[in-house]
């Protein structure tokens, strides 16, 4: 009888982060339970990868877990896969942390269920060519990505029964496909869909393995998914189909497929990822675009002969989408250069402890969740971009500890630190490091304290997404109804507050402070809100800068010639550190040049980030330490001499 393996490979991941509720949620709805069912299946094997920020916080709060994969993993039902300690995209980090993650976290599973893993998950499925030499150097053997990936390199269908070798400077890594269909079969088809689709392949490919991989959270966390696998029995029902067929359907880890068949070929992938991820990454504009032009040749007679050859963007890009993810980027390659500097001169055993807590925290400040958005969360969740900023923080304030900064200090550089092939200016002491782009309005657009690891300028600006639109929509079809506040178009658009609609703002420039405006006189707080009034041309521009530096104090004064209304005016401002005032940011203003005799309207734009600004423990407060609303309060205050903010 022909028969076929079949690898159940589950990808458990919680980003750093996290909150605590949320992830116990999901370790009670998904990744306990379908151990608790395999329990009862020993004849179903998987293949397991929990990354290691979620496996930290496993081992902390449910070391029960551990103990139970443990025996699983002894008596081989579960392979575990490796890969980057946590989870970063390997895209968007160091090739020495690619290699220093992926060996980290091997090691971290070594100590904790005595194996040596093979095998590794591909965060995101992002995959570039040379990855390949990355991953065989730190000690795997094998992997898997999308079919996708090897669609764009013009396999079929039918060639996507195994796996394949690829190589990079003559070092080679085993790689399956991932089946997409299985994807969308596993757990939303009745359990015979799927089986009948492996017994077709069975039938007409020898030795052929099919592979079923994607997140563990779509057994228990997704929306309805715990009633569906669990109280519905889908996933018993699976299970049971399995060992039904078990005379001909092996069930099987990825390495025992590797150890089982050989290699169908050699094959060199494109850069890839899943396909909604490559389309995610387009600017908003092309993503609408492009959904519309899939929308309507999905309809033709040849879409499943054109689809392969359609491919949309490309990971990086990201990058470029959003600023936010690049100012991330460019700081954690600051930090990771600077440890890489630091590793050198390493001599003690005190000196290497420090370096290595410093890498742990560069490496929890690459973990991808905050660096992208699809279709929900990433890098609009502030307390996944705080996190990342807390390590980076954390991980750069151990270096200068290691440098030997000691007591009150401060130093500037000059340098393109956010790759864009002009200079800021980096302002740095003992409590602060302050980021100025001379370039873009002479702009602070990070502020960090180091004290609580906190960039105060982590801030996100407002920018039109493709699913706004089905919002808006939706705000037109609302108006003509009963005016609820909860709406529910088709099962797909629902709102949870009232006129969200209408809360669709975007910003014209970056949110960042020392934003300089030259306003019409008599422009109110709602025009600013909404970008009127501008008379002059500042917030944008070009300063010059130049730095000021002694032992003691630092200062960089920016200066640029503009027009307000018809008039030329100069504006000068310097920001400075002094180690007699090193948790204090100094700034000072001259205006030269202003029309004698009429009316200006000078405004400087500060932005701060928090989380929700809608709560008691956020608030501004006065001269007189009196509470002045929370930080979503509009206020318009006049002869106040102080305003204070408090995130508690």
């Amino acid at each position: 009888m022909a028969s076929i393996k079949l690898v159940l490979a589950l990808h458990n991941h919680q980003p750093v982060g996290n909150f605590d509720g949320v992830i116990d949620a999901a370790y009670q709805d998904a990744y306990g339970p379908i151990l608790e069912l395999l329990e009862e299946y020993p004849e179903v094997a998987i293949t397991l990868h929990c990354s290691g920020s979620l496996m930290e916080w496993i081992v902390d709060h449910r070391p029960e877990y551990v103990t139970r994969l443990r025996e699983f993993v002894q008596r081989g039902q579960i392979e575990l896969l490796g890969g980057p300690f946590y989870e970063p995209i390997l895209a968007a980090i160091p090739r020495r942390d690619r290699v220093g993650q992926i060996k980290a976290y091997t090691e971290y599973l070594r100590e904790l269920f005595g194996v040596t893993v093979k095998g590794m998950w591909i965060p995101e499925r992002v995959w570039e060519p040379t990855f390949a030499g990355d991953i065989t150097d730190a000690g795997i053997d094998y992997t898997l990505v999308d079919d996708f990936h090897f669609r764009s390199a013009g396999l079929v269908d039918d060639e996507l029964h195994g796996y394949y070798l690829t190589e990079d400077e003559g070092r080679l890594l085993k790689i399956f496909p991932d089946s997409e269909r299985l994807r969308y079969t596993i757990p939303y088809a009745e359990p015979e869909e799927t089986i009948e689709h492996l017994r077709g392949i069975a039938a007409s490919h020898i030795n052929a393995v099919a592979v079923f991989g994607d997140d563990g959270e779509k057994f228990g966390v997704w929306p309805d998914s715990k009633a569906h696998c669990y109280t519905n029995g889908w996933l018993r029902r699976f299970f049971s189909a399995l060992i039904e067929n078990r005379d001909w359907l092996q069930v099987v880890t990825l390495g025992q497929a590797v150890q089982s068949v050989s290699p169908l070929g050699k094959i060199y992938l494109p850069d890839a990822s899943y396909r909604e991820m490559t389309e995610w990454v387009l600017p908003t504009d092309q993503q609408i675009k492009y959904r519309e032009i899939v929308r309507t040749k999905e309809k033709d007679a040849d879409w499943a002969d054109l689809k392969p050859f359609v491919r949309a963007g490309f990971w990086r890009n990201f990058l470029v989408k959003y600023p936010e993810s690049d100012e991330m980027y460019c700081r954690m390659r600051e930090v990771s250069r600077k440890l890489e500097q630091a590793e050198v001169s390493v001599e003690t055993e005190n000196e290497r402890e420090l370096l290595e807590r410093a890498r742990t925290e560069l490496y929890r400040g690459q973990c991808n969740c905050p660096y992208w958005h699809g279709a929900f969360g990433g890098l609009y969740l502030p307390h996944l971009r705080n996190a990342i900023y807390k390590h980076l923080i954390q991980a750069d304030t151990l270096l200068e500890q290691l440098a030997g900064r000691q007591g009150r200090w401060v130093s500037i550089d000059v340098q393109d630190f956010n790759l864009d092939a002009r200079k800021e200016v980096q302002l740095a002491g003992d409590r602060l490091v302050a980021y100025v782009a001379p370039a873009r309005g002479g702009h602070i657009y990070e502020l960090d304290v180091r004290a609580t690891r906190v960039n105060l300028l982590a801030t996100l600006n407002r920018r039109p997404e493709p699913y706004h639109a089905r919002v808006l929509e939706a705000g037109k079809l609302q108006a003509n109804l009963d005016g609820t506040s909860e709406l529910d178009i088709n099962n797909s658009v629902k709102f949870k507050q009232p006129d969200l609609d209408r809360k669709l703002q975007y910003d014209s420039w970056p949110r960042k402070s020392l934003v300089d405006h030259f306003l019409v006189p008599g422009t109110t707080l709602e025009e600013f809100q909404s970008g009127q009034g501008e008379i002059g041309n500042f917030v944008t521009g070009v300063y010059e800068a130049r730095i000021r530096r002694s032992d003691s104090r630092i200062e960089t004064i920016l200066t640029r010639t503009g027009t307000v209304g018809r008039t030329a005016v100069k504006v000068t401002k310097t920001i400075a550190l002094d180690t007699k005032a090193s948790g204090e940011l100094e700034v000072n203003y001259e205006l030269e040049g202003l029309p004698a005799g009429e009316p200006v309207h000078f405004a400087i734009e500060w932005n701060f980030a928090s989380l929700a600004a809608g709560a008691d423990d956020r608030y501004f407060y006065d001269s007189q330490g009196q509470q002045r609303g929370q930080l979503q309060t509009v206020q318009t205050l006049e002869a106040c001499d102080r305003i204070g903010l408090v995130d508690e």
